[in-house]
């Protein structure tokens, strides 16, 4: 799990002698954090700036020398939750590389399977984080919403290379795939059904492999 605002990367009382730039460092996190939780129990529109200092435990004077808006913050909350999935899905899909050329899981719908299990657990794990950028994200406004759309476009590709779709016809495949799976953990999020949202990973397999070579010529060979 996650830390919390309150947890994550605390400095001692009283005259500490770190460097500021580690002191505005913590003070960052410390607020992108409680951004998100903050949001978990408002959503975006609810959610003050109050509520955020509260729970990341610092000055509205400390809050505006970083950010010059709520917008903002949420803008950089969200671009650091992207950074972490996508740093957990570009680790696996290593990891499931450097297998098949061990001789080790090369069929691609297994190393499907890993991605949907990364992406799946990282949800479970941070769901303060994906549901700011799968739910909330809507409630900013036209430029947060293209992020978002961004960052389903790299999913797909990450889909795309793992099936190896070549065609347009398969790389449609992908995207239609992409965008169900957004859907449905989006909905799954916004209920705090992680239960429901684990489950989602054995129908999806299931569905890669029935669909053979609509996705890519990787999976048709297997």
């Amino acid at each position: 799990m996650t830390e919390s605002a309150t947890s994550a990367r605390q400095l001692p009382r009283g005259r500490h002698g770190l460097p500021r730039e580690q002191v505005v460092a913590s003070q960052r996190e410390r607020i992108l954090i409680a951004m998100a939780e903050a949001m978990t129990e408002n959503g975006y529109v609810g959610t003050s700036v109050a509520a955020i200092l509260k729970r990341a435990g610092v000055s509205r004077e400390t809050f505006y020398e970083q950010f010059r808006s709520k917008e903002a913050c949420f803008e950089a909350a969200y671009e650091r939750a992207v950074q972490n999935l996508l740093g957990r899905m570009q680790e696996v899909a290593g990891d499931a590389d450097a297998a098949a050329e061990n001789d080790l899981e090369q069929d691609s719908v297994a190393r499907m399977d890993r991605i949907f299990e990364a992406y799946l657990q990282h949800m479970v794990d941070d769901p303060a984080s994906a549901r700011l950028f799968l739910v909330e994200v809507y409630a900013v406004g036209p430029a947060a919403i293209s992020r978002r759309m961004k960052l389903q476009e790299l999913f797909v590709g990450l889909i795309a290379n793992t099936l190896d779709a070549r065609t347009a016809d398969q790389r449609f495949a992908c995207q239609t795939l992409a965008a169900a799976i957004g859907a449905m953990v989006t909905g799954r999020i916004a209920a705090d059904d992680m239960a429901g949202l684990l489950a989602l990973r054995k129908p999806l397999l299931e569905l890669v492999r029935r669909g053979g070579e609509l996705y890519g010529f990787a999976v048709g060979s297997n």
